[in-house]
């Protein structure tokens, strides 16, 4: 049973692989209520996504504001406050989002200045806002400081000099995370607690240089310490890897306690543990059991504390991906069909869609795997090898690499592809000059823009000499 949707959930043997399989709809992959109709058509949330198509053009994201919000309530829950869940705005950011997420009880995380800037045009409430990022400059701190953010996570012996220095300016005491690195990478469902050590983010815990972070903190007049924060890895579906590093980091308790800052005795209260839960991409993938990550994640870190003596620490979590990321389709219209033979008498069929790259880079930089299914119609075809690419001049450029898609997928049949609402918008690009897609909402049988489709006069905007 999937966790949010209270579906069945069946995962496939390893792909889809026959025309009924195709003809169906996974729903722990798709947003909360798409469907297909009785003539063939998907729709999401009653609206059917030929509609969009044909008001919005393709290719288009299609938000569901049901799910979206359903996983941020769900989440809050399952981790005892909305507080305690900061949406990590690097997954996808809008002024509309910030607003769904004040009203759900959410707070915020935001690793850039110009993210910042939109949470604070949206009227996010700052006190609700933490702030990432491993090269803030004077000017992103200031701008912090001045707006109130809960915390500001340091990640460096500079930035701690030059907030200090900021707060100092502002007449402020900002509250402060030391980000750690606790040798603990997880990847999936496997962890595997050796040294990580070597990467741009945070303080090692295995050098000491975290142990020298805190006190750094503990002693600035103007910085309050509050507690520490990590993170382990992404696609993580299980509580073992979190447990792990909350365990390390609860190690530098008593040193910081036995430290002295400019008001004596430093209580540390909190302990983020940031990132990465997982979400289904393809059909034989579990979807996230929010509900017992969150359970075993909070027992298991208060059993520790109770070990060693000290307070149980209120714990924070990042989610991103896993709130935005299955609220979304990308819905593509199709080109071009070709079979293509190589030396080895072996056949694949390539399907070109309006899109690519540029909306999605994912594919090309982690090979990262999606589903798709055709939505403007049934088909009664028998699935062949094909490969989904998209329209940019390149060869890389590649949305679906390998699958077994119905042979009578034809020009213009419309292509939705599942799970696209995290870390495509947000890494986009105008490779080719192909303009960014709109981002379309859906709720209650209605649709409406999010986000407009770019467009070249857009871009010409920007030249100087246009």
């Amino acid at each position: 049973m999937d966790p949010l949707t209270q579906q069945p959930v069946t995962p496939l043997r390893v792909r889809t692989t026959t025309t009924e399989e195709f003809n169906g709809i996974p729903h722990h992959v798709y947003p909360l209520n798409t469907r297909r109709e009785d003539d063939g058509v998907v729709s999401i949330e009653g609206v059917r996504l030929t509609d969009v198509a044909e008001e919005y053009g393709t290719p288009v994201f299609v938000l569901n504001e049901t799910d979206f919000r359903t996983r941020c309530r769900q989440l809050a829950t399952a981790f005892r406050g909305g507080h305690h869940v900061h949406y990590a705005s690097k997954a996808f950011l809008t002024v509309s989002l910030c607003r769904w997420i004040e009203q759900e009880g959410l707070a915020l995380d935001v690793a850039s200045e110009n993210e910042l800037a939109v949470a604070l045009a949206a009227d996010f409430p700052a006190e609700r806002i933490t702030v990432h990022g491993n090269n803030k400059s004077e000017g992103f701190l200031t701008r912090a400081v001045t707006a109130g953010v809960e915390f500001v996570v340091v990640d460096s012996p500079p930035e701690i000099e030059l907030l200090e220095q900021v707060a100092a300016k502002l007449g402020q005491v900002q509250n402060v995370l030391v980000r750690v690195t606790p040798g603990v990478h997880v990847e999936t469902h496997e962890f595997i607690a050796t040294s990580h050590e070597d990467q741009k983010f945070g303080f090692s815990l295995a050098s000491g240089a975290a142990e020298k972070a805190t006190l750094a903190c503990a002693k600035a007049e103007h910085l309050r310490l509050r507690g520490l924060h990590c993170h382990v890895g992404s696609q993580v579906f299980e509580a073992d890897g979190f447990v792990l590093a909350a365990q390390r980091l609860l190690s530098l308790w008593p040193t910081v306690r036995e430290g002295k800052g400019p008001e004596g005795s430093i209580t540390l209260d909190t302990l983020d543990l940031g990132g990465g839960y997982g979400i289904a991409y393809m059909p034989d993938q579990e979807a996230l059991d929010v509900d017992g990550v969150a359970r075993d994640l909070l027992e298991q870190v208060e059993a520790a504390a109770d070990r060693m003596g000290i307070a149980a620490p209120s714990v924070n979590v990042e989610p991103g991906r896993a709130i935005a990321g299955p609220s979304t389709v990308t819905v593509y219209r199709v080109g071009t069909v070709k079979d293509v033979e190589t030396s080895d008498r072996t056949t694949r069929r390539y399907i070109s869609v309006d899109g690519g790259m540029s909306d999605n880079i994912r594919p090309s930089l982690y090979n990262a795997e999606y589903d798709c299914r055709i939505v403007n119609r049934l088909t009664e075809a028998e699935p062949v090898p094909s490969r989904v690419v998209g329209s940019h001049c390149e060869s890389g450029d590649i949305l679906i690499a390998d699958a077994l898609i119905p042979g009578d997928v034809r020009p213009g049949d419309l292509l939705m592809l599942g799970a696209t609402g995290a870390y495509c918008y947000a890494m986009s690009s105008r490779y080719n000059m192909m303009t960014r897609p709109p981002v379309v909402v859906v709720s209650d049988g209605s649709s409406r823009t999010m986000l407009r489709r770019e467009t070249v006069e857009d871009i010409l905007a920007l030249d100087t000499d246009h």
